[in-house]
């Protein structure tokens, strides 16, 4: 049902329906308006008064004292009559317009004209006087189509310096930090609260992902939050258009999109016409068409941001790699530290003995022997300390060349024990070498003096961190096709050091491969040790093709290291049933 009110309506009304907060006996009715009410910037209504009210069933004190939410005399379109509110008491430029209002299940169209009451000389103005009459009231929503009119040029002079004030505050803001997260959250609330808006988000972007992140996100508290929420771009064409366009795009969403049956404005945040991120706003239905001068402040919110992306971006790489820079400088100074300790100690040891023998201090030859062979042990401890550190400056500078060629793992493990089980032997450890049964040769395609290198290291390390119980050396076939290097090989052959030692904490392990790092540099002094074997080890076995892991479960439970080379060619295994 409609009913059409005349532009001049009958005076049949009760004129005693005025009502006013501040006095009870005020003079609404003698403005000689139809409809007169006072509001403040909020929208609260601090007098009202119309003549219609006892015929369409007003409650004036109700409206007043908002008692009820249901007794509320509001707009439909609340948000843009709040923004016209605020401009007129910024501006004190009164304005005339038409503006749909509900009141329980009733609509009425009214045309209005809002009027500032002037405050005193210095003091911002709070208060607006409303006045107007009635267009038409219905009882359906449906009957009714918010279309908004057409923007004055005084609409459109005001909403373009509100707008350039927006964009000078944004680009204050993020000028003022380097903060990605406060740069990315301050925009979307700048956004969000000037322009009231139902959501604002935004979304970094890398051109090698099809997929983007909201980060950060402005929202009404009765719409759900996205923060966090991935979006996959090829299902949402305007993000798609606006990234391969770079200028803004209004396109009204599909139904299955993120924001059903509404208008969304997308634009691409840039550096140097490479897309870095996305805005998205939704656009209400009643809002007036973004002109021309609109998109392209969008445009210029969206350049200032994509440089303080690209800005902040940078400087959070230059930290991280100051911050790596500095670690790594302090890992140097401490290898330093403890290679100084470990070639001093043996180098010490040397001038010691053959001062003892130069100045006739052994007793008998035998002594004399025994100096010398103490003499010679440490140079060939001092010579291998030398070795690492040249290998892996080698490795560093990228010179250090392998040649690799068929390895017998047979002989390779005969050489490993004769070096090796004395040693074990001296400390009261079980040394076993573990081979698969094959009715030939495991041959595995490497540089039999480095992996030498490798397993005599492994080996070695092994021994020195274990105080009791063993260490084994095993053998297992990965029977697997692979390509290293452009050659075909049939498989892998994993090489597993176990032992029952010390063992490293589970958040220790990250360092055992790090070059000039050890994982307790207080153990240093008692087991003794540069911290490369390790790091060393690694790189020969990534030349030849391998891998190299690290197990353990932590102090006091022992450590396994394997690693693997690429095998030569596929041995006949032996069943066990052959073995009996």
């Amino acid at each position: 049902m409609t009913i059409t009110a005349k532009s001049q309506l009958p005076n049949l009304f009760s004129q005693n329906l005025e009502y006013s907060t501040h006095k009870p006996g005020g003079s609404l009715p003698n403005l000689g308006a139809e409809l007169v009410y006072t509001q403040d910037g909020t929208g609260r209504y601090l007098t009202f008064y119309w003549q219609q009210s006892e015929l369409l069933g007003l409650n004036p004190k109700q409206i007043v004292n908002k008692r009820n939410k249901g007794e509320i005399f509001v707009p439909v379109d609340n948000g843009a009559y709040l923004e016209r509110l605020q401009r007129i008491l910024s501006s004190l430029v009164p304005e005339k317009f038409q503006c749909w209002f509900s009141y329980r299940q009733q609509l009425f169209e009214l045309e209005l004209a809002i009027c500032p009451i002037m405050p005193q000389l210095g003091t911002a103005a709070t208060t607006v006087l409303v006045m107007g009459r009635l267009l038409q009231t219905t009882l359906n929503k449906q009957d009714i189509k918010l279309t908004p009119p057409a923007p004055t040029p005084i609409d459109l002079a005001l909403r373009s310096q509100q707008h350039q004030k927006l964009v000078n505050e944004i680009t204050r803001n993020i000028r003022r930090t380097l903060n990605l997260d406060l740069i990315w959250q301050q925009t979307v609330d700048s956004l969000g609260k000037a322009l009231r808006l139902e959501r604002c988000i935004i979304c970094p972007y890398q051109s090698s992902s099809s997929r983007v992140r909201v980060i950060a996100e402005y929202h009404q508290p009765e719409r759900s939050s996205m923060l966090g929420l991935e979006i996959d771009l090829a299902s949402e064409p305007a993000f798609a258009q606006a990234l391969a366009t770079l200028e803004p795009v209004v396109m009204e969403a599909s139904k299955d999109s993120l924001c059903p049956q509404q208008k969304i404005l997308v634009v691409a945040t840039c550096y140097q016409d490479q897309a870095n991120g996305l805005i998205a706003i939704n656009l209400r239905d009643e809002c007036s068409p973004l002109t021309d001068a609109e998109l392209e402040l969008a445009k210029e919110v969206a350049d200032q941001l994509g440089t303080a992306i690209a800005h902040a971006t940078l400087y959070k790489e230059l930290e991280a790699a100051r911050q790596k820079a500095e670690e790594a400088s302090r890992l140097k100074s401490e290898f330093l530290a403890n290679v100084s300790h470990e070639i001093r100690t043996p180098l010490n040891g040397m001038i010691g003995f053959l001062k003892l023998i130069l100045e006739g201090m052994a007793d008998d030859p035998e002594e004399q022997n025994q100096f010398l062979s103490e003499a010679h042990h440490l140079s060939i401890h001092l010579l291998n300390i030398i070795n690492d550190i040249l290998d892996i400056a080698k490795i560093e500078a990228g010179k250090m060349e392998l040649v690799c060629s068929p390895v017998k793992l047979d002989e390779l493990f005969s050489d490993v024990e004769n070096f090796m089980r004395p040693q074990a032997e001296t400390r009261n450890l079980s040394f076993q070498m573990q081979m698969l049964p094959t009715s030939d040769e495991i041959i595995v395609q490497g540089n039999y003096q480095r992996l030498l290198q490798v397993m005599l290291n492994l080996v070695s390390n092994a021994i020195k961190f274990t105080q009791e119980g063993g260490i084994t050396v095993s053998a297992d076939l990965v029977l697997k096709k692979t390509k290293i290097q452009g050659q075909q090989f049939p498989g892998m052959v994993k090489v597993r050091v176990a032992d029952t030692g010390i063992g490293v904490s589970l958040d220790k392990q990250d360092k055992l491969f790090q070059l000039f790092s050890q994982v307790d540099g207080s153990r240093t002094r008692h087991y003794g040790g540069t911290g490369l074997g390790l790091a060393i080890s690694q790189k020969l076995i990534e030349a030849m093709g391998g891998e190299v892991h690290f197990y353990s479960l932590g102090e006091g439970l022992g450590s396994t290291v394997t690693f693997t080379v690429p095998l030569y060619q596929q041995p006949v295994l032996v069943s066990a049933n052959d073995c009996d």
